[in-house]
C-alpha cells in the first residue's frame, strides 16, 4: 500500500466538479463541525465558502493558539548550489538557462553558516537544483554534518532520494525534508518538466511514502499554485496529507502554499490564485487538520505575510536568499526566484511580535525528539 493506490483512485476532472459544485450549505455544514471531512476540505475551498472568509479565519486563528499557542517559528533557506539537471518551465536554476553555476564548498558553507547565525536563526532549510551526481548523497553525506552541529533543526528541500539514504542522512543530522509535487495532474506535471529524473511523476509522488518508512521526523507537502486549477490541486495535497498521517502517524507535516513567481525563463501562471483566495486555503487546512504545521515564504509580500501570519501560520522564512553565497556574498545574481518580502530577520521579528506573536528561532518540537 502506498499513496499511489489512493491517487490512482482520484478522477481529477470528478474532483474538480465536486469541488466547484459546493453550495453554501455544505460551507455552512462544514463550519459548524468539530472533525471536517476531505468532503468537507472540499466545501472549504471552494468559491462557494469566499463569502464566509471572515468565520473561517475566526476558527483558524483560535485553532491555531490552541494548539500552537502564541508562537511563530521561524526559519531560513540555505542555498547549497544552483545546479540542475532537470529542465522545468517555471523554474530559474533550469539546466535550459544561461547562469553562472555554483556549488558551495566547506569554506563557502561556513561563511554561510557565520552571516546565518549573526540573524539568530537556529533553523535551516537546505535547498539545492536537482543534480544527482555532483550535488547527490556523497555531497549531502559531507555537508549535513558541518551544517548540523551549527542549528538545532535542519531541514532540506532537494531531488527526491531512496528511502535508505533518507536513513543515513537521518543519522548524519537530518530533521526533515521537503518535498512538493508541483501539481497532481499528470499530464500537466509533464508539460512543466521537460527533462531530465523530475519527469518521473510516480516517483516523486511516493517520495513522502520513503520519508515515512525511513522515520524522518517532518515532512513537507505543497503544490505549486498556478500550474493548473489550484483547487484541484489543493484538494490532492490535503488528501495526501490525510493518507500520510495516517500511515507514517510518528512524522509531523507541514504544508506550504508557493504561488508561482517570476524566475528567468519563468512561464505565467495558467490559475492565478488571489491573496483573499490563499487565505482561504491557509484557514481551509487549519480548519481540515488543526495538527498539521502551516509556513509562509517570502515569496509573499511584507503586508501580506504580516496580516496573514496570525490566522494560521506556524512558522515563517525571513531575510530569505535564493541564491547559493548569498548571505555571505549579496551581490552574487544567481537566484532562484525573486522574492516578495525583502525585509531584515529583525525587522520580520518586530512585525511578528507586534501582532502578539512570539518569535522562536528554533523549531519548537526538537526538544522532544530523541
Amino acid at each position: 500500500m502506498s499513496f499511489l493506490d489512493v491517487f490512482n483512485q482520484l478522477d481529477w476532472d470528478d474532483i474538480r466538479l465536486s469541488v466547484y459544485s459546493k453550495t453554501a450549505a455544505d460551507v455552512v455544514l462544514a463550519l459548524r463541525k468539530t472533525r471536517r471531512s476531505l468532503e468537507d476540505f472540499k466545501a472549504l475551498i471552494s468559491p462557494a465558502a469566499e463569502p464566509y472568509l471572515e468565520q473561517m479565519a475566526q476558527q483558524s486563528m483560535a485553532l491555531t493558539r490552541q494548539r500552537f499557542g502564541n508562537t511563530v517559528g521561524f526559519y531560513i533557506p540555505l542555498y547549497l548550489s544552483n545546479l540542475c539537471s532537470n529542465s522545468c518551465t517555471y523554474c530559474g536554476f533550469s539546466m535550459e538557462n544561461r547562469l553562472k553555476r555554483k556549488i558551495l564548498n566547506s569554506h563557502d558553507i561556513d561563511a554561510e553558516i557565520a552571516a546565518i547565525k549573526q540573524m539568530k536563526f537556529d533553523s535551516v532549510l537546505l535547498v539545492t537544483g536537482e543534480h544527482e551526481t555532483k550535488v547527490g548523497l556523497s555531497y549531502f553525506e559531507k555537508v549535513v554534518p558541518q551544517i548540523k552541529q551549527h542549528f538545532n533543526y535542519l531541514a532540506m528541500e532537494v531531488q527526491p532520494l531512496a528511502e535508505d539514504e533518507y536513513a543515513r542522512l537521518k543519522m548524519l543530522g537530518l530533521d526533515g525534508v521537503m518535498v512538493y509535487q508541483e501539481t497532481y495532474h499528470p499530464s500537466t506535471y509533464a508539460q512543466h518538466h521537460l527533462r531530465g529524473n523530475k519527469t518521473d511523476f510516480e516517483y516523486r509522488l511516493l517520495t513522502p511514502d520513503r520519508l515515512g518508512k525511513a522515520g524522518i521526523d517532518k515532512i513537507g507537502l505543497g503544490a505549486l499554485i498556478g500550474l493548473d486549477d489550484w483547487r484541484t490541486d489543493i484538494f490532492h495535497v490535503a488528501a495526501h496529507l490525510s493518507y500520510l498521517e495516517k500511515t507514517y502517524w510518528k512524522s509531523r507535516y507541514s504544508i506550504s502554499f508557493p504561488r508561482l513567481r517570476p524566475c528567468t525563463g519563468g512561464v505565467q501562471p495558467s490559475s492565478v490564485m488571489t491573496d483573499r483566495q490563499l487565505v482561504q486555503t491557509i484557514c481551509a487546512f487549519r480548519l481540515f487538520d488543526p495538527e498539521v504545521e502551516l509556513s509562509l515564504s517570502t515569496r509573499e509580500s511584507p503586508s501580506f505575510r504580516d496580516n496573514v501570519v496570525p490566522l494560521g501560520i506556524t512558522s515563517i522564512s525571513a531575510a530569505s536568499k535564493t541564491q547559493p553565497g548569498g548571505y555571505a556574498d549579496q551581490t552574487l545574481a544567481l537566484e532562484q526566484f525573486s522574492v516578495g518580502d525583502e525585509r531584515s530577520a529583525e525587522e520580520v521579528e518586530l512585525a511578528v511580535m507586534q501582532r502578539g506573536l512570539e518569535p522562536v528561532w528554533h523549531d519548537w518540537h526538537a526538544v522532544f525528539s530523541g
